[in-house]
């Protein structure tokens, strides 16, 4: 609630962690393709998803990329 022109508390929780997710959802998903083994070259496939496109590819990535993922 907004009261007298001043953000309160719950605005300002939201206003900081919307932007927080969205960097640090690219960064998790980067990592995470580095420490995984994947067929082929679906590795630097999916690096280049998340690097040209944040946001979309690292969703995508984690949508698609675990079924790619060699098991041991």
């Amino acid at each position: 609630m907004i009261i007298s022109g001043v953000l309160g508390p719950a605005e300002l929780i939201l206003i900081l962690c919307i932007p927080l997710f969205f960097l640090l959802l690219p960064i998790i998903a980067i990592v995470d393709i580095l420490r995984s083994r994947f067929e082929g070259n679906n590795n630097v496939l999916f690096l280049l998803i998340v690097i040209l496109l944040p946001i979309v590819g690292s969703i995508l990535y984690f949508i698609i990329g675990p079924s790619r993922k060699v098991r041991y």
